[in-house]
């Protein structure tokens, strides 16, 4: 396995046992095999190890939500399977989870103040699937529907208001609306 797959594997075991907070650069490095030195070498910092783990965490939802762009039978259900696929396995990811319930802070942001690394990428993907399945609706509204759709989902991560599957219906019927570059009913 390469020293970065290594590292990620490390930190994320790590995070997966207790909050991020608690993770010390020395274990990791340890845990992968390798010197500190090493591990500072290839993410330079703390932050560096927290942005990787968080983009890494972010690729896997971008691929889980676009296949399930691509297996709905309408734009509107493709947002409610990307959405409601994305809060189940949220549920049961450990790095979220140590995101969700961490005091410091750290893997939060990557959620909230600095979740451009997080929330763009899936929201591009997601559109670019929208427009590739159905190829009438036009980039700009299938943008604004991705990332109202993401950034919703985001928001309930952090604050649940009910069952994942009665909110991803709700998701799809506040943004399926943008898809026709309508904004949604009341």
């Amino acid at each position: 396995m390469p020293v970065r797959e290594s590292l990620l594997a490390a930190a994320r075991a790590r995070a997966s046992a207790g909050p991020w907070s608690s993770v010390r650069m020395a274990d990791v490095a340890r845990d992968a095999g390798v010197s500190r030195q090493t591990l500072y070498a290839v993410f330079g910092s703390r932050d560096g190890l927290a942005a990787a783990l968080a983009e890494r965490t972010a690729q896997a939802f971008l691929e889980g939500a676009v296949a399930e762009v691509r297996a709905a039978r309408t734009p509107r259900a493709a947002l409610e399977r990307a959405v409601g696929w994305a809060l189940r396995v949220a549920a049961d990811d450990v790095l979220v989870k140590s995101a969700l319930t961490d005091d410091s802070g750290s893997l939060l942001a990557y959620l909230t103040t600095r979740s451009e690394p997080v929330v763009v990428p899936i929201a591009r993907a997601v559109s670019a699937a929208l427009c590739e399945r159905w190829p009438r609706l036009r980039p700009a509204d299938a943008g604004w529907a991705a990332e109202a759709a993401v950034r919703l989902t985001v928001s309930y991560l952090l604050a649940p208001v009910g069952p994942p599957e009665q909110y991803a219906a709700r998701v799809a019927e506040l943004t399926a609306p943008l898809l026709a570059g309508r904004p949604p009913r009341g």
